[in-house]
């Protein structure tokens, strides 16, 4: 997505998780983050001055309350109980800063009631596009060079994408981008 953005002339900021990712087009700006919670502080940072933000990356829901500096060896412990805590919601926390004429597209990957869950989420999160990804669908989703999307936007509008290869469904994305 950020790359087909910048072959269209935009300036892209792109913040990244700690992912295995090579960039082609050199205009693009990375900012690498190890944390949900510094991935909010950047976009946070990016987020005031953008026209538009597209928030597509798997940010886990939630977090280790205290994270271990060493191993913790399975010889000189009981069996750990994880207490989890809430990671940051970005896309809502970015809905909630929204400027008048800015545009704010999430991400939804489903297991269940896809369509329905995706429109909650597109008010919940003031959002102006949400792309609904379905793990019921074959080919698409993570570990495959291909992804089947529908895209609804905050008018109403739905639209649903093919199975084709990923690349060409960033295309898609950043024609409904621009269509709004």
């Amino acid at each position: 997505l950020a790359e087909e953005c910048a072959s269209r002339g935009a300036e892209v900021t792109l913040v990244s998780g700690p992912v295995s990712l090579s960039l082609h087009n050199p205009a693009v700006k990375l900012v690498r983050v190890e944390s949900a919670r510094e991935m909010l502080s950047a976009c946070e940072d990016v987020f005031p001055s953008s026209d538009v933000a597209v928030m597509c990356a798997a940010v886990a829901d939630y977090a280790p309350r205290t994270v271990a500096d060493h191993k913790i060896k399975r010889e000189h412990s009981d069996v750990p109980v994880i207490e989890l805590v809430k990671n940051p919601d970005i896309a809502a926390t970015l809905g909630k800063m929204k400027r008048s004429g800015q545009l704010l597209v999430g991400f939804a990957l489903e297991t269940d009631n896809e369509a329905d869950n995706a429109r909650e989420k597109l008010q919940r999160k003031n959002l102006d596009m949400i792309v609904l990804n379905s793990m019921r669908n074959k080919g698409a989703g993570f570990g495959t060079d291909t992804n089947k999307v529908t895209i609804f936007k905050a008018d109403g509008a739905r639209e649903e994408f093919g199975l084709k290869p990923k690349r060409e469904v960033a295309a898609d994305i950043v024609d409904a981008i621009m269509s709004i």
